[in-house]
Formats: C-alpha cells, structure tokens, sequence
C-alpha cells in the first residue's frame, strides 16, 4: 500500500513538474525569432536574371581593364627610375673606397631605391 502511494506521488509530482516547466519552454521558444532576411533594394540588378552585354558588370570589367593598364605603365616608369637609382648607387659605391665608410650620399640613395621598391611591390599587389 505505502509503495502504491509513493508511485502515485512521484508521478503526480513529475506531471506536476512538466506543466509547471511548460510555460517556461513555451516563452523561450516564442522569444527566439528567425532574423529578417534584408529586401534588395530596387538598384539592385536580380540575380536570376542574365547580364546584358552593356549592363554594370561590363562597365566595371572595362574601367577595371583601363585601371590595371594604367597601374601596369606606372609600375613600369618606376622600375625605370628604380633602375637608374641603382644604377648610381652602384657607380657611387664603386668609387669610393671599399675600406672606408659608406658616404650620407650613398645611404640616402639606397633609402630611396628601398622606398621606391616597396611602393612598387604595394602597387603589384594592388
């Protein structure tokens, strides 16, 4: 008899139990909402759609084309003047004495020719 009403009282508490919790699921899952997918605005040409030929894409592929060749004929003026540059520097350093010190003259150039390298380097990355 006592273990039928232990049986009893342990299932009426755990019944108890679930509908007390039930509310608390219930808020917790209506809290939690989907984020709102954001509306393409009307400029925005649709992806399904295809590409005419005189559309946005071709426009940036040509100005891009017009961007890389002029930064191609950049870069090849400063590798001409990187080349000069070193060309000096090294009729300078063949004309001092190689066992003395380095002139301020010498030091600056080789500055430069590293600046001048670097932004070449920036702008082939670029």
């Amino acid at each position: 008899m006592i273990e039928s009403r232990r049986r009893l009282l342990t299932i009426f508490a755990g019944a108890t139990g679930v509908l007390a919790a039930e509310p608390i699921l219930v808020g917790l899952q209506s809290t939690y909402r989907r984020p709102l997918q954001p509306k393409p605005s009307s400029d925005t040409p649709d992806p399904h759609y295809p590409v005419r030929i005189d559309g946005p894409n071709a426009t940036s592929n040509s100005s891009k084309a017009a961007i890389d060749q002029q930064t191609q004929k950049e870069i090849r003026i400063a590798i001409a003047r990187l080349y000069e540059l070193v060309a000096e520097l090294k009729e300078q350093v063949e004309k001092t004495d190689a066992t003395a010190t380095l002139s301020v003259s010498v030091m600056k150039k080789a500055q430069e020719i590293e600046k001048l390298a670097k932004q070449i380097k920036d702008r082939a990355k670029s």
